[in-house]
């Protein structure tokens, strides 16, 4: 797609893969990939999303099989985890002014709108603008960091229906993030707090029972209690080194909710933890299509029209 420039001026970019099938009269479901972090747009053609594009089964009608597959890319800055992922090209999760209103001016200080966040908005835009797109089947797949990113984009944007990530960290509280916030649906009380605006959102996590930094911890206990506070049940997969699903954490590889990079402290999670991490877990993609299928965006009720 055409190169775009963000708030802060950084040209931004995003791959288009669009089956020659979807066109204004044969909508198709949209899929938006967020990579991980230290790795480019590109890792969409080493992972099988690019093998289902035509066949994949993400609509009701049995004529419309298939998805667009959009896949923006993440930026060179710094990251809130331990070296060497902390910094280089990724997604920022830590400066969360993610409102779909875009900058807003509180008293006399106008905070930005997040520049990933709106180059996501703008590459979903352009793709929309052609026709081509069910817009009630707009979806977010990621993984680590890009699962991050696509779960607080998500809950940010009530035009996502649902979202199947793959072992992302809690975007509000992980590792080594230094402003913690609690999501709520409501107005903040306060900087501990931030306001989110799609309570509606599907979720899907898939993750390790050893998980790099300690992530199933920080997933199952602090990021899962969260989402339930917003009133979504997340439906968690946890998986085992082959890829089996289990029912709990394995605490060798760490316990604490807010996740552990310590080599010293949780090697195993440094290590075994680092490998499960970095698979993808293909084995799983057709659950994951499965359940971005069974949750299309319904729009509310408006108010006078409650039938």
């Amino acid at each position: 797609m055409a190169p775009w420039n963000d708030g802060d001026g950084t040209p931004r970019y995003s791959c288009l893969y669009e089956p020659t099938t979807a066109t204004p009269q044969h909508k198709l479901p949209m899929v938006v990939y967020l990579h991980p972090s230290l790795v480019s747009a590109d890792s969409a053609k080493f992972i099988n999303l690019l093998g289902s594009l035509y066949n994949a089964k993400l609509s009701d009608s049995p004529s419309r099989e298939g998805y667009i597959l959009l896949a923006p890319e993440g930026r060179k800055t710094s990251h809130f985890y331990p070296w060497p992922d902390d910094s280089g090209y990724g997604w920022d999760n830590w400066y969360r002014q993610f409102n779909p209103a875009g900058d807003i001016k509180i008293g006399s200080t106008v905070y930005t709108e997040n520049v990933d966040a709106a180059a996501i908005d703008h590459f979903i835009a352009e793709e929309v603008a052609t026709g081509k797109v069910d817009t009630n089947r707009i979806y977010l797949t990621g993984w680590s960091n890009g699962a991050a990113m696509a779960l607080i984009y998500g809950l940010s944007r009530p035009n996502i229906a649902a979202i199947a990530i793959y072992s992302g960290p809690d975007p509000f509280g992980a590792i080594s993030d230094p402003c913690q916030q609690v999501p709520v649906a409501g107005t903040p009380k306060n900087d501990s707090e931030i306001q989110i605006f799609n309570s509606r959102l599907a979720v899907m996590h898939l993750y390790n029972s050893c998980d790099t930094a300690g992530l199933c911890a920080n997933i199952s206990q602090r990021l899962t209690d969260q989402l339930h506070a917003l009133g979504i049940d997340p439906k968690n997969v946890i998986l085992d080194a082959m890829r089996n699903q289990v029912t709990s954490c394995d605490a060798s590889c760490g316990t604490d909710p807010n996740g552990d990079a310590s080599i010293t402290d949780n090697p195993e999670g440094a290590t075994l933890g680092f490998m499960n991490h970095a698979r993808w877990p293909s084995a799983w993609l057709p659950q994951m299509f499965e359940f971005l299928r069974d949750h299309r965006l319904i729009p509310p009720p408006q108010i006078g029209n409650l039938n």
